[in-house]
């Protein structure tokens, strides 16, 4: 099992103990209400989880964090094993791609591929294990998905930050006239916004600087809740999320309503502050920001609302200031946002990362590591901490530079022949 697919099971697990550990949900009625459902597992397949495994989980996150969820490295690969929980989660993964099979010509496949053995699996086993997860006939719950919404309102603040894009006005940018996209995040509670900026693309990046920014400025929210966009749908924010015990929620598809406070933010940006570019326009998106950002102080955060009994925004907020988490240390903004990816390293100490030569400590050379990157900067990680930089490759600079011999070379020097000795 790769480091991705571990990474994987952990957002997994993450996501089922989320609602627990941030105090969202009673935790008997969600045992409750979870016993027997069936779950996608990422590289198990389709399984139900215990009550009992998920508060192992609970436990194990909240003494060493999201690492603590990720399942241990086998120390028994390569041997052989009777049928064990991995062995049942693949052959129940492999039916899924199978279910027009009847279950005895799918149990003479698993044993004709080399999956299982007669001695070793009957037909009564491998019936009654797919029974249990109802894979074993037409009935299978994924024939039938449960539409499952919920509603929702807080009386306090950050427990919920609902998030979204919005299209902006054109600008001339570089020359050109372009279209902006305001990315925000609104309080469930006091309707304050946390962040907002203007950015010249639909890209990551900007919900990064966003997200960022309202973490520093207003804290650390329970649940973000966003639709299915791709950015919110990012790897890099989920990861983000586990790591700082926030729960990332998403709405049903086509389904706006269901995050109403932040389009009704947006038709208030459209109706009060959009007119005024047309009285005294902006030409350039850092000059459009500063003018967002004057509105949304002095005029939105300050005016009445009819839904907060008649205060304002800024007053909800400030009153609850004594239950706002603020992080305790703002330098892990720095890496948990960053895109991660694996690679092995060559024999020249150099990886390819989007079609790019980039060089790392020649320590790494044959090991497979993890890279994490922004738009400028890629860095080695190992164990979760930020190890080394990983520099792009000149080749014309490196034709110039010596360097120091491959741990993997097959030959040394002989000092005192001067010549080469074969190892």
């Amino acid at each position: 099992m790769d480091e991705k697919t571990r990474q994987d099971i952990a957002l997994f697990r993450y996501g089922l103990i989320a609602p627990l550990l941030n105090g969202q949900v009673n935790p008997k009625e969600y045992f409750r209400e979870l016993e027997g459902k069936i779950h996608t597992v990422p590289h198990y397949g389709e399984r139900t989880i215990a009550a009992k495994t998920m508060q192992e989980w609970l436990l194990h996150y909240r003494r060493n964090g999201f690492d603590a969820l990720k399942p241990k490295r086998r120390a028994d690969r390569g041997n052989t094993r009777r049928l064990s929980p991995d062995d049942k989660d693949h052959i129940l993964e492999v039916r899924k791609k199978s279910l027009h099979m009847p279950v005895s010509v799918f149990y003479e496949q698993l044993i004709a591929r080399g999956e299982i053995t007669i001695n070793q699996v009957s037909y009564a086993t491998i019936n009654r294990l797919l029974k249990k997860h109802k894979l074993a006939g037409k009935n299978h719950m994924s024939f039938h998905p449960e539409k499952e919404r919920k509603r929702f309102a807080y009386d306090k603040v950050n427990v919920l930050w609902q998030a979204d894009l919005s299209h902006g006005p054109y600008l001339p940018i570089d020359g050109k006239m372009k279209k902006t996209f305001l990315i925000a995040y609104i309080d469930d509670c006091s309707r304050l916004v946390p962040y907002a900026e203007f950015f010249s693309s639909e890209k990551f990046n900007g919900l990064r600087e966003v997200t960022k920014q309202a973490l520093v400025r207003r804290g650390k929210p329970t649940i973000i809740y966003a639709d299915n966009g791709k950015i919110y749908r990012s790897e890099t924010l989920q990861y983000a999320c586990a790591e700082l015990g926030i729960t990332l929620a998403h709405t049903q598809p086509y389904d706006p309503k269901s995050k109403g406070k932040i389009e009704r933010f947006f038709k208030t940006v459209q109706t009060r502050f959009y007119p005024l570019l047309q009285v005294d326009p902006v030409h350039s998106l850092m000059k459009l920001n500063e003018r967002f950002w004057q509105w949304l102080e002095k005029d939105y955060h300050r005016r009445s609302h009819a839904s907060l009994d008649g205060k304002t925004p800024h007053e909800v907020f400030q009153s609850q200031l004594d239950t706002v988490t603020f992080l305790d240390d703002l330098t892990v903004l720095e890496t948990i946002f960053l895109k991660r990816v694996e690679r092995k390293v060559k024999l020249d100490g150099t990886i390819t990362l989007e079609k790019q030569l980039y060089e790392v400590p020649a320590e790494y050379i044959g090991q497979k590591i993890e890279l994490r990157m922004d738009e400028q900067t890629v860095y080695v990680f190992e164990d979760g901490q930020k190890r080394a930089k990983a520099v792009l490759v000149s080749v014309h600079n490196n034709a110039h530079v010596k360097r120091g011999q491959s741990p993997f070379a097959l030959t040394e020097t002989n000092p005192s022949k001067g010549g080469a000795k074969h190892v």
